[in-house]
């Protein structure tokens, strides 16, 4: 809830509109797990709150990962389906200090309908959106199991975040409002498939949000093998929508290209991607492709994707290969939460998915 919408119900109670802050400063910023715990609250009040609401939108009942390492956090929501998220440190700073930045892949969706090839999120299909508190509360949720602020989100995890756009919004103004979690916009990075009319109408929204897309095809010979969206919007319209963007907003763009071998690592499709970004003036993200039980891709060697990407440095294109980080913890999105619907007989176990 908002402070505002709070307080009206507060009013509806007999009760003074500044409780609203009073509550809402107990759970985003000293982070209780109890309406017991706020003892500025008269015992009636913390009843009729109690009687009314939930406090959080999850409940955690597993973790994959140490405390010095990328974590997988599975989450239970009230209609008993899962969602993941993913806190991810970052490198070691470079003289051995604590590193100060924690990354947090948010899930947007249950399942996600759009069905990319080398995907776990979308194996067993699309269920529901993600309730503005349920993205929002996965935020608050990672911060209460680590104990450490979480300094970056990326919008990567299950789902497509745009396909859930409104929902998306409102849990950004929770997000980096001041009254919740107050983490600035441009500490947020939203990923897409490529959904051409929300791209347009998130470059139209106020806050400078960064953007990233999954490409993974640098022609619409090769994307649509990948990408079933790309049948629907091409690489033309999608570029189309990128320079539009570009228009409005300050922040680089950032292309995602998971590298799948023999299916779009060819140096070709470097040299044609290096075009695009330069044009853009975009960052490439290189990821060796994270292996999916029921999938069959695999990850080039070492050698290629490193060929692939001094293609794309050659050419003046900023370009990092990422050696992910959760590979041994099934860190792909959606995999702990299907293997967990699997074992509770929520979902059949999903059939393998080729090209």
């Amino acid at each position: 809830m908002t402070p505002e919408t709070l307080a009206e119900w507060l009013k509806g109670e007999g009760e003074p509109a500044f409780r609203a802050g009073q509550i809402l400063n107990w759970i985003w910023k000293k982070k209780v797990s109890s309406i017991d715990e706020m003892t500025n609250l008269s015992a009636a009040l913390r009843a009729k709150l109690a009687e009314h609401f939930r406090l959080h939108a999850l409940e955690h009942t597993h973790t994959q990962g140490s405390h010095d390492t990328t974590r997988k956090f599975l989450f239970r929501l009230h209609d008993h389906r899962y969602v993941e998220s993913v806190l991810i440190p970052a490198n070691p700073a470079l003289y051995g200090e604590k590193s100060d930045r924690r990354t947090l892949c948010v899930s947007s969706q249950v399942g996600c309908a759009y069905g990319c090839k080398f995907c776990a999120s979308g194996l067993a299909g699309f269920t529901r959106h993600l309730q503005p508190a349920e993205i929002a509360g996965q935020v608050l949720a990672a911060e209460m199991l680590s104990g450490e602020r979480v300094d970056n989100l990326v919008f990567m995890g299950m789902g497509e975040p745009l396909a859930n756009l409104d929902n998306l919004l409102t849990a950004i103004s929770i997000i980096t409002s001041e009254w919740g979690l107050h983490l600035g916009a441009r500490h947020l990075t939203i990923s897409t498939s490529g959904l051409v009319p929300q791209i347009q109408k998130l470059a139209d929204h106020p806050q400078q949000i960064r953007l990233a897309i999954s490409l993974h095809g640098a022609t619409d010979e090769v994307r649509g093998q990948i990408m079933p969206v790309n049948k629907k919007w091409g690489t033309d319209e999608l570029f189309g929508a990128l320079d539009y963007w570009n228009s409005k907003k300050k922040q680089h763009l950032t292309l995602e290209y998971i590298l799948i071998d023999n299916v779009n690592d060819s140096l070709e499709q470097a040299r044609i991607l290096a075009g695009h970004a330069r044009r853009l003036n975009a960052k490439v993200n290189l990821i060796p492709y994270n292996t999916v039980e029921g999938l069959d891709w695999v990850r080039p060697s070492e050698t290629r994707c490193k060929a692939f990407r001094d293609i794309l440095k050659n050419a003046g294109v900023s370009a990092t290969l990422r050696l992910e980080k959760g590979h041994d913890i099934d860190a792909a999105c959606g995999q702990l939460r299907l293997k967990q619907e699997t074992e509770e007989g929520i979902i059949a176990a999903p059939a393998k998915r080729s090209l």
